[in-house]
């Protein structure tokens, strides 16, 4: 929050410079500008002050006072922003957020406090008003630590020297498009578990060399968000909003879809977490996202990857180690999501005159009207592998009439080595030898590819049907409404389907 105040301000500086001379009127002006967007009270309270400072404008946050305005807490410093116009219209801005904090706030688990602190934060950049957006900036810090504590919970972290860069440039669909990186060394957070009533108390130690962030987006609609912002600000009165809810519509309608597409990356270089039963690690460590904006064909994306996995051996039996993964790729996501026509119907729908603003039958109609367009839960190609086995799967799931519908394509590379180990496990550990029955039985419902691997096509129906490799293993669920003929309604529609869903088995649904 400390480090995102200023820049959220600095949004505000929404007039085009052109080299205007730096002056007390001009001083004035920015002030009244940045009202807009904070409220004059941020300005009568001294929250934020606009002053000279040679030649170029002094921003500064009065976190204190800020503070004094929300909740007791105890911030220490002052931060500010220099801006200075450029002869284009742009800003130049440099910042220094060094700082150091604390606070203290009544919580769920009772007093909880805080203190963190910034050593040597430095950050510049251009600012274009125009595209409501910083054209460039670069910013660093030397380190950071932060400490927190309730009453069954303390958390203490710190990073080494950080980086940071943005850029945006004016996107061809509307809007900005931009992209940003972060790197930040040594990595470090200890969290000790104290819990009186449960007699829970252990620490956790985590750890990495190396954190990243990598981001981008298309189309974020960055000027009509600060639109929305200063009528927020200008109609903080009930009675005002409600007034004016007809500006607030267009104002949300100018929004969508907020942006075309969004993506990041958030990664961690040999991570470790140490713990009393012993330690866990990753030679790599990431997780992505991906999101659409407000589309009628959205999509979602969601991946976890890691490599170098190790955990605990002493946790587990010592047949099983062997069989552990050892590198994990894991994509998911939804596709054909229709948020533009359910944000469009709700802003058309809603009236702040009254109470609900929605009516109450509305999210029902919304809800069918979304199923309607057959949205999708989608696994994107995935791996789970160790130096013996490799285990890739893809498919999707639909809801027709809100019962699920899946076809899930699985390969599996080594599976006679997975069969080994069980058998050869079950000689010393005479547990494991249930499990070998079932293998062979799953194997026996596979099909085998011309490159050695088994293949499973599996289609799950809404009527409950299961049908594998085009072999049915479970019929149709009895139906609920008596005046329906069972044997009509189940086993003739899944032989049909089955034929067209199942001839995948040369395996050109998954990539070798």
């Amino acid at each position: 929050m400390n480090r995102a105040l200023p820049f959220v301000f600095l949004l505000a500086l929404s007039a085009p410079a052109f080299g205007q001379t730096v002056d007390s009127q001009g001083a004035k002006q920015l002030s009244e500008d940045l009202s807009r967007y904070v409220g004059k009270q941020a300005l009568d309270k001294g929250i934020l002050k606009v002053s000279l400072e040679g030649d170029a404008y002094k921003i500064a946050f009065d976190f204190k006072a800020l503070a004094a305005s929300l909740l007791d807490q105890k911030l220490l410093k002052l931060d500010a922003l220099m801006v200075k116009p450029r002869s284009d219209g742009s800003w130049d801005v440099s910042m220094d957020f060094s700082q150091s904090a604390s606070f203290e706030f009544n919580g769920p688990e009772g007093l909880q406090s805080t203190q963190f602190s910034i050593k040597d934060g430095k950050g510049s950049g251009v600012y274009d008003p125009n595209l409501a957006a910083f054209t460039s900036g670069t910013s660093s810090m030397a380190g950071m630590t932060m400490a927190s504590k309730d009453a069954k919970q303390h958390m203490e972290a710190s990073t080494g020297a950080g980086t940071a860069t943005i850029a945006a440039t004016k996107s061809a669909t509307g809007g900005v498009d931009f992209t940003t990186s972060q790197k930040v060394s040594d990595f470090v957070e200890t969290i000790n578990f104290d819990d009186p009533e449960s007699g829970l108390k252990f620490p956790v130690n985590v750890k990495s060399p190396e954190l990243s962030v990598e981001a981008s987006g298309t189309g974020v609609r960055t000027k009509p968000l600060l639109d929305l912002l200063a009528f927020v600000v200008a109609n903080e009165d009930e009675a005002t909003l409600k007034a004016n809810q007809a500006q607030l519509k267009s104002l949300l309608l100018a929004a969508l879809p907020v942006w075309e597409h969004v993506e990041g990356t958030y990664g961690f270089k040999d991570f470790t977490v140490e713990s009393p039963v012993g330690n866990f690690g990753a030679t790599q460590l990431s997780t992505a996202f991906g999101s659409d904006g407000v589309a009628q064909n959205g999509k979602i994306t969601y991946a976890i990857k890691a490599s170098g996995l190790t955990v605990p051996q002493q946790l587990l039996p010592s047949w099983s180690v062997a069989l552990l993964p050892t590198d994990v790729d894991l994509n998911f996501g939804g596709a054909n999501i229709d948020l533009d026509s359910m944000a469009k119907k709700a802003i058309e729908a809603f009236d702040l005159n009254q109470d609900p603003p929605l009516s109450a039958d509305f999210g029902d109609k919304l809800k069918a009207d979304f199923m309607a367009k057959t949205p999708k839960v989608v696994i994107g190609h995935s791996t789970v592998k160790n130096k013996d086995t490799e285990i890739a799967l893809e498919g999707e799931m639909t809801f027709p009439g809100e019962k699920p519908e899946a076809s899930v394509t699985v390969d599996v590379t080594g599976f006679d080595k997975l069969v080994e180990g069980l058998q050869t496990a079950a000689k010393s550990e005479p547990e494991v030898a249930q499990y070998v029955p079932a293998a062979l039985m799953v194997k026996g419902f596979g099909k085998t590819l011309p490159d050695g691997r088994i293949e499973w096509v599996v289609n799950a129906k809404a009527d409950g049907s299961v049908i594998v490799n085009g072999v049915m293993v479970k019929p149709a669920d009895p139906a609920v409404d008596d005046s329906v003929d069972d044997g009509d309604s189940g086993d003739d529609d899944s032989g049909d389907d089955s034929g067209g869903n199942a001839n995948g088995g040369a395996g050109a649904k998954l990539s070798p």
